[in-house]
């Protein structure tokens, strides 16, 4: 009789225990950003490029996050945005360069940030994919303002490879 009870016992604690991890479950919106997310249309940029938009802003939060990724030898044209941004490199080699600033190579486990409005480009490098997690403010976050051309890219690529 015992025996009986304590299974009965059981079997109510398993199916409470089950069925709260399932409405737990359904609680959370869960994304990752190990996903390499869609391509994105050559839209603003050269080469190659893949999008995971992880966190975007609404009435709750007043930012956004996005996995970029680039594969090598390719690079967004120039463009600020409507709040700071900011770059963190989780994966590869990149160019980072400000208007009328010496551009630079941004590697994994750097962190970079760029002011509000201020023009700016960023890349992989010529040898190397990258990837970077990017922060950015407002419902407009980016305003293109000049194509980067494949000719001003190799320079810097050369520039930087001395």
């Amino acid at each position: 009789m015992i025996y009986i009870k304590t299974r009965n016992l059981l079997v109510v604690v398993l199916l409470i225990v089950s069925t709260n991890i399932i409405a737990q479950q359904k609680k959370y919106a869960v994304s990752s950003y190990l996903t390499e997310g869609a391509k994105a249309p050559n839209t603003h940029y050269i080469g190659e490029a893949w999008l995971n938009g992880l966190l975007t802003a609404d009435g709750d939060i007043d930012y956004n996050i996005t996995k970029a990724t680039f594969k090598a030898n390719s690079t967004l044209d120039w463009h600020k945005h409507s709040s700071a941004q900011v770059l963190i490199y989780v994966a590869g080699e990149g160019y980072y360069q400000e208007r009328r600033k010496e551009p630079i190579i941004l590697k994994v486990g750097d962190v970079i940030k760029c002011q509000k409005d201020v023009e700016h480009w960023h890349s992989s490098t010529k040898e190397s994919d990258v990837t970077y997690l990017a922060l950015y403010g407002g419902q407009t976050p980016t305003t293109w303002t000049e194509v980067l051309t494949q000719e001003y890219y190799d320079a810097i690529a050369k520039k930087l490879k001395k």
